[in-house]
């Protein structure tokens, strides 16, 4: 297992004092949290709890205005380029061309990031190949499965190599079977290649001993660290307990279980 390593130079992702906005409406709350080297951190929290938000500032699709974001020691404002190229993305909303093969939809995206025909005809046959998709490489994306559908998203995020990949309620929408086997996928990843992970979720069941866990709550980061150090710090007996009584002030153990 590796030792936790928190210098901000080092860590995949470390976010520091953010904080964000809209108009009068704060989303965000001085937010610190940090992802360790080949590991699976869940953000976990309700709808509306800042996921989403935080998600677009680590993506730069809002800018920072206060606190900083990390990636590889990359600060995202002062070296966008730098720190993004080495991250992978899957966002909550659908982003597929619906009308184009799962190959085609892939060598677009392998062209937007500037990668040449032959590097990414290699690269999308790889990522196609990790994510069991290989069979399904000329089939239109409208004829795929939803589960089906996320493993391409999750591919195309694949195609750069990133060594860190964020997902946004990826599973939403999907039924139990296709989020269990979305869920093993990812996690394959961490395992066999070493890739960081940051999975936002609002589903307890896409928790498992050994994540690192964030809790999220209307902006605010309620408990971080092992699964079993957050349980521990509410007095609870399981994570699902623990988030009730982390996310309720006024539930007790009883309530909560």
């Amino acid at each position: 297992m590796l030792e936790r390593d928190d210098r901000p130079g080092h860590l995949p992702l470390a976010v520091d004092g953010l904080s964000h906005s809209y108009g009068s409406r704060k989303a965000l709350d001085d937010v610190s949290i940090s992802v360790q080297p080949a590991t699976f951190a869940v953000l976990l929290g309700l709808n509306g709890a800042g996921k989403s938000t935080l998600f677009s500032l680590i993506t730069r699709l809002f800018n920072t205005r206060k606190g900083t974001i990390r990636i590889f020691g990359h600060d995202l404002n002062g070296e966008p380029g730098d720190a993004l190229k080495l991250v992978g993305v899957v966002f909550q909303a659908r982003t597929l061309d619906l009308d184009l093969s799962v190959m085609q939809n892939l060598l677009y995206h392998a062209a937007l990031h500037g990668i040449g025909n032959r590097d990414a005809l290699a690269s999308a046959n790889r990522v196609l190949e990790r994510m069991s998709l290989t069979d399904r490489a000329k089939d239109k994306v409208r004829d795929l499965s939803g589960g089906q559908m996320r493993r391409v998203e999750i591919a195309r995020a694949l195609l750069h190599k990133p060594r860190l990949l964020v997902l946004d309620e990826a599973t939403v929408g999907l039924d139990i079977k296709a989020r269990a086997d979305l869920v093993t996928h990812v996690r394959r990843l961490v395992a066999e290649e070493g890739i960081s992970v940051l999975w936002a979720t609002h589903l307890i069941d896409e928790v498992s001993r050994g994540d690192d866990v964030i809790v999220l709550h209307h902006g605010k980061v309620m408990a971080k660290g092992s699964l079993e150090a957050v349980v521990a710090s509410v007095g609870s007996s399981d994570i699902r307990e623990a988030f009730k009584m982390l996310t309720d002030p006024t539930a007790t153990h009883s309530e909560a279980a």
